[in-house]
């Protein structure tokens, strides 16, 4: 059996494609992971400013107690909150990248103080979905669950 060049090419091609996917793959985890990062920077800050560009126009936030917000009523939330934030952390996170969407999962654990003084642990678990607007990856949805 002989084989040309031509051949060759769909198969070398292929093999070429294989190696720059995962290239692209790590690029946009990178870029999601710092966007899931600065999202927590200003949500224990308190700090809508920050939050709003992180987000699509199109967001649905759950909260754990079953309320959901769009981005509006989360950026009021947000910047009339009747608390702080004494610490947030987004514990043991993963990303996984499906085309044009990425799925985020991590435990969200923190403590709130009212400004009554009373302080209210929380322990969740989120999932985050963003979605590749242009060449930006935005908050399209997030669910939260007690732990």
């Amino acid at each position: 059996m002989k084989i040309d060049r031509r051949q060759l090419a769909l198969p070398v091609l292929a093999l070429g494609l294989m190696s720059v996917v995962p290239a692209f793959a790590g690029a946009d985890e990178d870029a999601i992971a710092k966007n899931v990062e600065a999202f927590r920077a200003a949500q224990a800050a308190g700090n809508a400013e920050g939050i709003a560009p992180l987000c699509a126009e199109e967001l649905s936030y759950s909260h754990s107690s079953g309320a959901v917000d769009d981005k509006a009523a989360l950026l009021a939330g947000v910047k009339n909150a009747k608390y702080k934030w004494t610490s947030l952390e987004y514990k043991n996170p993963t990303i996984r990248v499906v085309g044009p969407a990425a799925i985020v999962r991590f435990n969200f654990v923190g403590e709130q103080e009212f400004t009554d003084g009373k302080k209210t642990p929380q322990n969740l678990h989120i999932l985050m979905n963003w979605q590749k607007q242009g060449s930006d990856w935005k908050l399209l949805s997030r669910s939260a669950t007690k732990l």
